[in-house]
Parts: structure tokens; sequence; C-alpha cells
């Protein structure tokens, strides 16, 4: 592990996490071909990978390597690398990437950097809306210099929920039966199409509640701390950390009944 205090290595990752987002938001918003087509593949023909997927990862990854060389990488794209540090930078260049495919907005640039299983530091860049969200761990939530904080709970009822849905048809039929019984009981459901910035929305309180399965670490980690960050609370099934099997993320009050709620109707199920 670094021998820097933990203060002064938390401040150099934000700030490199901070550079890399901003880079590669901007040439993603920026350098867009008109004719973006799909460069491959990943769990179902339907799950895509653009050539900016694969341009946005190379630029974070020479970015983060340049300035921080003995870290570890795990990133969507296939950027894996052991390091020495105690370090790892985890990393989704483009949450969304179906979005950004048919030229929707919602699509975000997700950095978190984690020591020892603990996550320090992550940046949700969201390039069209003009929006960064940041955290330090122990040092709360930001949206750009604002400081961000979630929604009292509502009644159940009054709920709004933000959720997402895999890429895989056997799976995708069991969460449409999740939202067939759950719809009627909240406010509503949104369906946004990037985890990064679903949690985001809950951490500045845009969205009272939101679950997903089939997460990766990727989609998360920076969400995860920026939700903890500004007061959510995050996990998966009762008494599980948030992970593939089931992400959820809450305001305190609201997240232990909709946490119960999941797991009796077995969203955690395929």
């Amino acid at each position: 592990m670094n021998d820097q205090p933990t203060g002064q290595l938390k401040a150099e990752l934000l700030t490199v996490a901070l550079e890399a987002a901003r880079r590669a938001g901007a040439l993603l918003r920026d350098g867009r071909p008109a004719d973006l087509g799909v460069a491959a593949t990943k769990t179902s023909p339907i799950d895509v990978v653009t050539e900016m997927d694969i341009a946005a990862e190379r630029l974070i990854t020479d970015f983060v390597g340049e300035r921080r060389p003995d870290d570890g990488l795990l990133g969507e794209e296939g950027a894996s690398r052991a390091g020495t540090s105690g370090v790892r930078w985890v990393i989704d260049p483009i949450d969304g990437t179906v979005n950004y495919l048919y030229g929707l907005p919602s699509w975000s640039v997700s950095i978190a950097a984690e020591a020892h299983g603990q996550t320090l530091v992550g940046v949700v860049e969201v390039p069209m809306r003009g929006e960064t969200f940041r955290a330090v761990a122990g040092a709360g939530a930001h949206l750009g210099d604002r400081t961000i904080r979630v929604r009292p709970a509502p009644p159940f009822e009054q709920s709004l929920v933000g959720t997402g849905f895999s890429y895989l048809t056997e799976r995708k039929v069991a969460q449409a039966e999740v939202v067939r019984a759950l719809l009627p009981q909240v406010r509503d459901i949104r369906r946004g199409g990037s985890a990064a910035i679903d949690l985001c929305d809950v951490a500045c309180g845009r969205l009272d509640g939101y679950y997903e399965r089939g997460l990766n670490a990727w989609d998360y980690a920076a969400g995860d701390l920026i939700a903890r960050e500004a007061g959510a609370h995050t996990g998966g099934r009762p008494g599980e950390p948030l992970s593939p099997d089931l992400a959820v993320a809450a305001t305190p009050g609201f997240f232990g009944p909709l946490q119960s709620r999941l797991e009796a109707l077995g969203a955690w199920h395929d």
C-alpha cells in the first residue's frame, strides 16, 4: 500500500479520477462519429461495445498509468492489471452504451479507486447533463461544488424508484415480473439506462430508491460510494452487501421496506 497519509492519498486519487473522467467525457461528447456502430458484443447480441467505449477506456487507463503506474486496473472493456501499490482503479468508460449508441443523453463515465476492498474515491461524469458527481470516503458527496444528500423517506406508495434490465432474455423476463408486481405499489418506476447515474440520482434526491440485478463492479463502484456518502443505504439481499446478484440503494427510511419487498418478489432470481 502507498505510504502516503490516507488523506493525501485520497486527494491524489480524486484529482486523477476527476481529470481522467473529464477527458474521457469530452472525448465521448465531442468525438462521437455520426456513423457510430457496434464494434463487438458481450453477453448477448444486444449487449454492445462501440469503438468509443474502447477509445475512452484506453484514454483513462493511459492517463492513470502515467500518473499512478504501480496501481492495478479493472475496466469493463478488458483493462486488467494487478498492480503493486494496493490501489486498484475500477473503470466503466461508458455506462449506458446503448443510450450512447442511439444518441440518448443518459450515459456516463464511472471511475472508482479502491484499496484493500474499500472504495476510497468515486467520480461519475455525466457529460450531456454537464454534471460531475464525486465522493471521497468519509468526506461526503458532491455534485460539482455542491454537497448533496438523499431525500427524506417517502411513504412506500409515494416513492419514485429506478431500475435497469439485463441483456439476457431469460433474466429480463424475470425482471419484468418484478416490475409488474412492484409498479402498482409505488408512485412510478424509471429506467434510465445507466446504473451509475441512477445511483447518483438517489444520492442527490432525484430518486427515492434504485435496484437492479446483474451489475458488475465497474457499473456500481463509483456510484455506490457517492450514494453512501450522500446518506443512502446500499446493499443486496437482506444481510448481504451490494453485489452482481442484487444492488439496492435508497434513502435510509425507504431502504429496508424496498429491500424487503424485492426479497418477497424474488428480485434476485432469474
